[in-house]
């Protein structure tokens, strides 16, 4: 058994000292590391299973038509872009439709979702939290594709649906010319 004294040497504190600098700084990096994915999300984890460019636009556009059959939306205009994920131009990225239809009068645009709302979920779509600085809004998702409907603020009898697909496109688009691409046209009216 090792004397008092032995452990109050100055190697000994030294060694005591480092082992539990050591501790701490493992321990710090440890809550940090896991604070900064907690910050970010899965947006700082490697994608296991990449999506190719058409792929990310069909995962959006495939359920922007079910969304516009299902519930029975009119006026359609719609937009897509591939959009990245972390910032304004480095992978990942996603498949992103803006969806622009016609809704009744104000009073009647609450119940008017909720028809949306309904005939979704009947087709496997769950509610989700409603978007922020939308009041009125709905969200729905379903296979990692959220859907975001709001009434537009600067046109009463219009509506505006955003639809994001998973951020699993690792294609470098960073030298891509951008912009909205009109997809109207792919849809059912």
């Amino acid at each position: 058994m090792p004397s008092a004294t032995g452990l109050r040497s100055k190697p000994a504190v030294l060694l005591i000292a480092a082992a539990l600098l050591v501790s701490l700084v493992f321990g710090l990096s440890f809550v940090a590391m896991h604070r900064f994915r907690d910050l970010r999300g899965e947006a700082v984890d490697p994608v296991a299973h990449p999506l190719t460019d058409e792929q990310a636009k069909r995962q959006v556009l495939e359920p922007a038509g079910e969304i516009t059959a299902t519930g029975k939306l009119k006026g359609i205009s719609a937009s897509y872009l591939l959009m990245s994920c972390t910032n304004a131009d480095d992978p990942p990225y996603q498949g992103a439709v803006y969806l622009n239809f016609d809704v009744p009068g104000v009073m009647a645009t609450p119940q008017y979702f909720e028809s949306i709302t309904t005939a979704m979920t009947a087709k496997g779509w769950t509610v989700a939290t409603p978007p922020g600085g939308h009041p009125g809004g709905r969200t729905l998702t379903r296979n990692g594709v959220t859907a975001i409907y709001f009434r537009n603020s600067d046109k009463a009898d219009r509506a505006t649906m955003q639809i994001y697909g998973e951020c699993r496109n690792t294609t470098d688009h960073r030298s891509d010319p951008t912009g909205w691409v009109d997809v109207t046209g792919a849809l059912p009216h």
